[in-house]
C-alpha cells in the first residue's frame, strides 16, 4: 500500500538536506511546494503501473524513431519558485534536457500538493496523471494561468501535443493488462 506523510512549513534549506539524506535511497518520491512536503513511499502497484507505462511509452518512441532521453525519477526543483518534484517517469523529447518535456505520475492514493502548479514552476510542457485506470493528460499554455486557470496554466487534452500520433486508449488499454509480455504483444500488434 502506498504511503503519503504530509509536513508543512518546510524550510527550503530542510527540503534540500532531505534530498541529500535520501539521495541513495530512491524508494521515496518528494514533492515540495510552498513550504509544504510530501514523501510518498510507492507501492507495488504503483511501481508496476509506471514501469508498465514508461516500457510501453518507450517501445513506441523507439519503433517510431522519435529522439528521446528517458530521464527516469529525477529530482526537478527550483528554489526560486519554491518547488521541487521527482515524478514517476519523465522524458526529453528531441534533445536532452534538464527539464523535461513530458511527466508521468501514478496516483493510487492522492497527496495534498497540487503536482500540476509544482511541474508548472517547474516548466514540465505536458503531464501525464494515471489515475483511476486512465490517464489525463495536460500541456501546459500558460505561465502565469489566466485563461486556464481550473488546471493552473495547463489545458486539459485528450491527445498528446508532444506525441500527438501516440493512440491514447490503445496505452491505457495495454497499461491495465497485468502479464506484461501480453501487455507488449496487444500494444506492439497496433503501433507496428
Amino acid at each position: 500500500m502506498e504511503e503519503i506523510s504530509i509536513t508543512n512549513s518546510v524550510d527550503w534549506e530542510i527540503y534540500e538536506s532531505l534530498l541529500l539524506k535520501l539521495e541513495d535511497n530512491c524508494h521515496y518520491r518528494i514533492t515540495y511546494l510552498d513550504g509544504i512536503l510530501e514523501i510518498v513511499s510507492p507501492s507495488f502497484r504503483d511501481e508496476e503501473l509506471k514501469k508498465r507505462l514508461g516500457f510501453l511509452l518507450e517501445l513506441y518512441l523507439v519503433r517510431n524513431r522519435i529522439k528521446h532521453t528517458p530521464m527516469g525519477s529525477p529530482t526537478i526543483k527550483n528554489k526560486l519558485k519554491k518547488a521541487g518534484a521527482e515524478p514517476d517517469e519523465c522524458y526529453s523529447i528531441g534533445e536532452k534536457k534538464d527539464i523535461p518535456d513530458l511527466a508521468i505520475e501514478v496516483i493510487i492514493t492522492s497527496g495534498s500538493i497540487n503536482k500540476l502548479v509544482t511541474y508548472r514552476r517547474l516548466g514540465v510542457p505536458e503531464v501525464w496523471f494515471w489515475e483511476n485506470n486512465q490517464l489525463s493528460l495536460y500541456h501546459l499554455r500558460e505561465e502565469t494561468p489566466t485563461n486556464f486557470l481550473s488546471a493552473y496554466g495547463y489545458e486539459k487534452v485528450t491527445r498528446s501535443i508532444l506525441l500527438p500520433e501516440l493512440n491514447i486508449s490503445l496505452l491505457e488499454d495495454c497499461a491495465l493488462i497485468t502479464d506484461h509480455m501480453q501487455a507488449v504483444e496487444e500494444f506492439e500488434k497496433v503501433i507496428n
